[in-house]
Parts: C-alpha cells; structure tokens; sequence
C-alpha cells in the first residue's frame, strides 16, 4: 500500500495531476479570488467533489499515511483548499514532519483556517477547518518546528496546489 502512495505522489509531481485538477473547471465554487464565506449544502458539494476528497472534506475523515498528494512536493508555490481554492499555506512554510501527511509550521495569513476543539476521538486535539467553505483539513499539533512550534498537519486530498510562477 505504501508503494501505491509513493506512485501516486510520484505522479502527482511528474505530470502535475492533482486530487482538484479536474474540480476547478466542475466546481463553481472553487475560485482564488473570491474570499467571500460559501453557504453550500453537503448534497451540493456531494455532486461536485470527488469521492476521497468529499470524504475528507466534508465528513472529517482521513486519508492513511503516504496516500494523499503533496507529502513529498518539493515545488515552491501556494496550497489551497481543494473544494473552494481558498489560499490556506505557503511552501515556504512547508517541512518533512514524517507523518506521512503535508505538514506546514504556519498558515498563509490568519484569515486562511479556522481552529475548533476536537474531542472526536476521545482526546482533545484541535481540528483546522477552511475559512471559506467550512471543509476539514486536519488538525494542528503544538510539536512543529521553530520559529512557531507549530504542525498543521493536514490531508493531502483535502488540499490543491498552484506552483509559482
């Protein structure tokens, strides 16, 4: 299973092929520009996302380590919510945390996530939700890197990605 993730990336990074690819011309709400809060139905985003990222987006869920896109992006360039292309971290702020998910120490600006207490799994963590359209990320963990100390560690699926020009 591992191999089939690390194909995937491999994939992912050779031919440019994201999870959203296809979803930015499908999606009507999928836009950089627009900053604007989206009130869409789950029925909606359920005939506009694809399956996995629906999954994650929509009802927490996670994709298992090394599977999801991005883990292994050495491209410089700006991640963006999957569902409505909300900007959300920078590569700069990108780092290997060896979880097997994109791991970022800071967000794009502060009006990029929403951080809400997550007692979903018996234990407190806190989960990070877009600021747009409500989807869920991951979660941020308090054993990042300096200069924050920092780790959002979120679900490649759940983000899409615009290389610099």
């Amino acid at each position: 299973m591992k191999n089939a993730g690390v194909l995937l990336s491999f994939l992912i990074l050779v031919f440019g092929v994201g999870p959203s690819y296809s979803q930015q011309t499908k999606n009507p709400y999928y836009s950089h520009a627009d900053n604007g809060k989206l009130r869409v139905a789950d029925a909606e985003w359920k005939k506009i996302l694809p399956g996995n990222v629906y999954h994650i987006l929509r009802e927490a869920g996670t994709e298992a380590p090394n599977t999801g896109p991005f883990v292994h992006n050495p491209k410089k360039g700006t991640y963006h919510c999957a569902a409505c292309g909300h900007a959300l971290f920078s590569s700069a702020t990108k780092f290997d945390s060896g979880t097997g998910w994109p791991s970022f120490y800071q967000v794009l600006n502060k009006n990029s996530v929403i951080e809400n207490r997550d007692e979903s799994l018996g234990v407190v963590r806190t989960e990070v939700v877009c600021e747009r359209c409500g989807g869920h990320l991951g979660h941020v963990f308090d054993d990042g890197p300096k200069p924050t100390g920092l780790r959002y560690c979120m679900n490649g699926f759940a983000l899409s990605f615009e290389a610099a020009k």
